[in-house]
């Protein structure tokens, strides 16, 4: 099928998942790229493809849309070059292993959410909970910095009390990331199943968190006494994951 008219219905539809509040109503997002169209199809989430008028594709069971250069551009991220986009469905969040968890409270920057989703899912992490404050999972700088990861993590957003409750229930240790009265990384044992929690990029892991965790964690450090949020979840859950002198890890 051939679109050459910005104000096709179509185009007007997937215009609307460019913002948050038109994907949640969809339930549906955008890709860019054949690596993450790729991720989407194995993961049973593509609906259709977008094509640049003249890139060549395979035959295919998803509607195949090609699209003049404007309509993609219009779709695309403003830096983005990319002649391929899928439209896709929110993945079905079930989570069934909860050895080891992540939560995220407030974590606003989309870059480093995605990285953070992508570290998990390497350290073999089984969910991640995130608030409501934090950046939206389907926004395009996340789904980037993930490289198909979204595709791949159970993923809880819901209020803190909620996901706070959550943990409880499930007899979850909960270890809250923090600079005062911490436990050195070192120093910790590690009492499974856990979930390691990290705060807003500028005030960290909120009281309310921090008044019901099990026990508080820092990085030992020279000179700076913080790192970027993606750094830090990043060491702590390769410690708690692999860390030798880390409690009974496996």
């Amino acid at each position: 099928m051939e679109i050459t008219s910005i104000h096709n219905a179509n185009v007007k539809a997937w215009m609307k998942l460019k913002e948050k509040k038109g994907r949640d109503k969809a339930r549906q997002f955008i890709v860019e790229g054949r690596h993450l169209i790729e991720e989407a199809y194995r993961a049973n989430c593509l609906r259709c493809l977008i094509l640049l008028k003249g890139i060549a594709y395979r035959k295919t069971k998803f509607p195949v849309y090609e699209v003049s250069e404007e309509i993609i551009r219009k779709l695309t991220s403003l830096t983005s070059k990319e002649t391929m986009l899928g439209i896709c469905d929110f993945p079905k969040q079930t989570i069934q292993k909860k050895e080891r968890l992540i939560l995220l409270d407030d974590v606003q920057d989309p870059g480093n959410l995605g990285t953070i989703i992508r570290t998990a899912i390497s350290f073999g992490y089984d969910a991640l909970l995130m608030t409501k404050g934090c950046a939206d999972v389907f926004n395009e700088k996340v789904i980037r910095s993930t490289q198909g990861g979204i595709f791949h993590l159970p993923i809880l957003r819901d209020d803190i009390d909620s996901l706070i409750q959550f943990c409880k229930q499930e007899d979850v240790c909960i270890y809250a990331t923090s600079l005062h009265q911490a436990k050195h990384l070192h120093e910790v044992k590690v009492s499974k199943p856990y979930v390691l929690v990290f705060g807003n990029e500028g005030s960290g892991v909120g009281k309310q968190v921090l008044a019901s965790c099990d026990e508080t964690i820092k990085i030992p450090m020279e000179q700076f006494e913080s790192l970027n949020v993606a750094v830090a979840a990043g060491i702590c859950m390769y410690a708690f994951r692999y860390g030798p002198y880390i409690g009974d890890l496996n």
